[in-house]
């Protein structure tokens, strides 16, 4: 059982409530979370660096100069990679770095980032109709007075998200936005802080909860 205070658009607390979520056991926590992070970051890389063998690099069909007499070394292609310009050596190829993980394992690393991140969490009220059209300097503003400095990577997550909110938000550096069924631990992690809507709370609640 966790505790939070909710603010308004000013920044003022208006009310406090709990919330409940299933997290690992303390002495397998960090495991869980590292095993949910590293396959995060390895299923996002491309896998497609490449390079060529001897037998792939154009030319070097014919032999250099002859086997014996010239005093060289015996050479049988330019393409050898001993050679500038030859092949490469047990070099990359494309591949697919995918690591599987889970399901109910996913959701449980997830929940316990969610959870470790209490002390640095901001419950607020649904601010949409406050912000009528785009304007990042409103948004700016309101999470200054909700407590988190502009030098802050900030976390906003909402329950959906809207046009408006997202125009305000999308060209601040330091500001990512989030739904709530779109949550992942390295976001949940990398931020300094993070902001949620109250029924953006619910919302993880009732996705991610068991």
């Amino acid at each position: 059982m966790f505790e939070y205070v909710v603010k308004n658009w000013q920044g003022e607390q208006v009310e406090q409530k709990t919330f409940d979520l299933k997290v690992a056991k303390e002495e397998t926590a960090s495991h869980v979370v590292h095993r949910a992070l590293v396959r995060q970051m390895t299923n996002a890389r491309q896998g497609t660096a490449s390079t060529k063998t001897r037998s792939e690099v154009r030319g070097g069909g014919r032999k250099p100069w002859r086997q014996k007499g010239t005093g060289r070394a015996r050479a049988g292609s330019i393409r050898s990679p001993l050679w500038r310009g030859g092949g490469v050596i047990f070099g990359p190829k494309p591949r697919n770095y995918e690591i599987k993980m889970n399901r109910k394992e996913r959701r449980l690393a997830l929940r316990t980032a969610f959870a470790s991140r209490i002390d640095d969490l901001i419950v607020v009220e649904e601010f949409g109709d406050q912000i009528q059209r785009p304007k990042t300097k409103e948004l700016v503003g309101a999470i200054a007075r909700w407590g988190s400095e502009p030098e802050n990577n900030t976390l906003l997550i909402l329950s959906e998200r809207t046009e408006n909110i997202y125009l305000s938000a999308r060209n601040v550096e330091k500001l990512k936005l989030l739904a709530a069924d779109q949550l992942n631990v390295y976001d949940l992690l990398h931020a300094d802080k993070i902001v949620v809507t109250a029924s953006a709370l619910e919302k993880i609640q009732e996705v991610y909860g068991d």
